[in-house]
């Protein structure tokens, strides 16, 4: 266990096989993050009128049900809910060697004239996003779109930038930064490994 040097309260750390993690955002921390979110959006948005809520594939997809039910507690209404997977929008899909696995997009409804949130798990180079953009005109044109992550670590590659961050981590490229929630492995952590 060690004291965060920012100030920001304790990280935890532990052994693993690639070397230390440290815990830098627990269960409360991802729920209190959640909630300030879901408010912020309703607030920018003016309530719920027109506004649905687009998860990326994979951990995007939880944390945009969990803001639903967080927002259907707050305003009485369930905000349309879509997953998009970004697949076949990638930049690098013809340079890959490994083949990537497609997973399923659903979005069963128009996304004309609407206030579109993507939501994603962790903002880094910017290059998900503009994939997630380009498949989101597949299925009409949003009014306006908007970004909201749980954790912003910097090295932006692509002029994008997230409307709702959870936290904001800098982190080394040497660095990995890994969201764990419950519907996924069982955990709801943040946590962060040197990897080289």
């Amino acid at each position: 266990m060690a004291f965060s040097p920012q100030g920001e309260g304790v990280f935890f750390y532990r052994e693993t096989e690639m070397g230390q993690k440290r815990v830098v955002m627990d269960a409360e921390g991802i729920d209190r993050a959640l909630t300030r979110i879901a408010y912020e959006m309703l607030e920018r948005n003016k309530g719920v009128e027109g506004l649905v809520l687009v998860g990326i594939r994979t951990g995007g997809i939880y944390l945009a049900q969990r803001l639903q039910k967080k927002i259907t507690a707050i305003e009485g209404a369930v905000l349309p809910l879509g997953i998009l997977d970004v697949t076949l929008y990638r930049d690098d899909l013809h340079s890959r060697r490994k083949k990537l696995r497609l997973g399923k997009t659903d979005i069963p409804f128009s996304l004309d004239e609407k206030k579109v949130v993507l939501v994603d798990d962790v903002l880094f180079t910017g290059r998900t996003i503009r994939a997630a953009m380009d498949g989101l005109m597949d299925f009409g044109r949003p009014k306006l779109i908007q970004l909201a992550v749980l954790i912003d670590r910097g090295h932006r590659e692509l002029p994008i930038r997230a409307d709702f961050v959870g936290k904001n981590l800098p982190s080394s490229f040497w660095e990995a930064v890994a969201v764990n929630l419950a519907e996924k492995n069982g955990l709801n952590e943040v946590v962060i490994e040197q990897v080289a």
